[in-house]
């Protein structure tokens, strides 16, 4: 016979148990519909397989340079954090040399682990030939940043002269100071990097030596226009947005954009340690995918004035809206009255299906071939294994599937380059580029 006071300890029991039940489906409940939700965020990302990144995130540097936008948008627009990185550091580095340095450390001695940096790095740093003790320090790059929107300028001792992409008006000029005891200084942002082989083959195109007629020098690209201004160097060759900041200040003009020297030649790069990408594989792919949906939201016209205003704040570049946002558009203000509008030469970062994003292996064999030219690789290296070696285009493609996206760039080579003094480069022969040059170090 159930007594009264069983009966209550049992409907006690049964309530307590009720309770419970209901927390749990309250809780699975709960889960699920956040599980739902962060999936419905990163459709076909980092979830997809119902895991996320090995990390929350990591440290990738930058210099003040237009074409880091992507980084910074990433992390302002919140896209790191939609695939499932909301811990990532974009740390400002104070020249191309302390972003070697910081690399080679890597996140677990206080440095970093990858980040926007000029595109033959990525050969210079694994082959050691710029490190320390020339250690190779072995990265990858994993997409291109952007295309354009570089500038050669000239100080204004010399505005008098017509210097445009032909630079050989220079030549007598260069060759006068000399002969006066004087130095002619051409700086860059760091040897064998892209602004060295800008400037270089430019002045090589119009009869100058770089390496004879003038002086080289490294400079930091915000520190160009400060330099230029106490006629520390006669030329230099350097990123968005300091040559649009000259011109602003009337210390020097633009001889010509990079662009009219190879027009939709590729720039920067996101380039990461390969210890960590293999360690990382789900990580990186987010980091390629977040960077990717930040190139597409640069690229339109509409979010221009955003972006500009955004990365030229002070935690950020620290530089006016109107030296950044010009160039940007195609809007070119050349200096000594010349202003071009709406040009074909404003910076890309990813074109109509990605194929300025896309880390095309045939223009990494242009930049070995090209750093053969002025003696940084012997002409016998391997280029091929190089490249192979370190770039990967297959994560590249893994991460536009994640984004679901189609109608993608393949293969390896954009076809044969062309360039403003009617040289071509033929990735499948690049030996014949490089005897077709005059001015060379290498002996082919």
């Amino acid at each position: 016979m159930t007594t009264k006071a069983s009966r209550n300890s049992i409907s006690s029991t049964t309530n307590s148990l009720s309770q419970v039940s209901r927390r749990r489906i309250l809780q699975t409940t709960s889960a699920s519909a956040l599980m739902l939700a962060a999936r419905a965020l990163v459709p076909g990302g980092a979830y997809a397989q119902g895991t996320g990144p090995e990390v929350k995130g990591t440290k990738l540097g930058y210099i003040a340079l237009t074409d880091a936008a992507p980084l910074v948008i990433a992390k302002e627009k919140g896209f790191f954090a939609k695939h499932g990185l909301p811990d990532m550091e974009i740390l400002k580095q104070a020249s191309w040399g302390a972003m070697r340095d910081n690399m080679a450390l890597g996140t677990k001695a206080n440095g970093i682990d990858g980040g926007h940096i000029l595109r033959p790095k990525t050969h210079l740093y694994a082959t050691g030939k710029v490190m320390q003790n020339s250690q190779p320090l072995p990265m990858y790059t994993l997409l291109n940043l952007n295309e354009d929107c570089q500038a050669i300028s000239v100080s204004n001792e010399f505005k008098d002269l017509k210097v445009g992409t032909d630079s050989s008006a220079l030549k007598e000029a260069f060759a006068k100071k000399k002969a006066s005891g004087k130095d002619v200084k051409v700086a860059m942002t760091f040897p064998g990097g892209t602004h060295d082989l800008w400037i270089r083959y430019w002045l090589a195109a119009g009869g100058i030596d770089p390496d004879k007629d003038i002086s080289t020098i490294v400079v930091p690209p915000p520190q160009m226009v400060a330099n230029m201004k106490v006629g520390t160097m006669d030329a230099f060759c350097v990123g968005e947005p300091w040559n649009e900041q000259l011109v602003n200040q009337d210390i020097g003009f633009s001889a010509c954009t990079t662009g009219e020297i190879w027009f939709q030649h590729p720039e920067k790069i996101l380039g990461m340690r390969a210890d960590w990408v293999d360690a990382n594989p789900k990580a990186a792919l987010a980091i390629l995918m977040a960077t990717m949906e930040a190139q597409q939201w640069c690229d339109k016209m509409e979010n221009k004035a955003e972006m500009a205003e955004i990365i030229g704040r002070r935690q950020w570049f620290n530089v006016p809206v109107p030296d950044i946002i010009g160039r940007l558009k195609g809007d070119i203000n050349y200096g000594r009255g010349r202003i071009e509008k709406g040009t074909k030469y404003g910076m890309k970062f990813w074109g109509t299906k990605g194929e300025s994003s896309y880390p095309w292996k045939s223009l990494d064999t242009w930049f070995v071939t090209e750093n053969i030219r002025w003696g940084k690789f012997a002409p016998d290296i391997d280029i091929k294994a190089l490249v192979n070696k370190t770039n990967r285009s297959d994560l590249w493609l893994e991460a536009a599937k994640g984004l679901g996206l189609k109608d993608l760039p393949s293969g390896d080579s954009r076809g044969v380059e062309k360039f403003f003094d009617g040289k071509v480069f033929d990735p499948a022969d690049p030996m014949a580029y490089l005897k077709s040059l005059s001015i060379k170090r290498a002996q082919v």
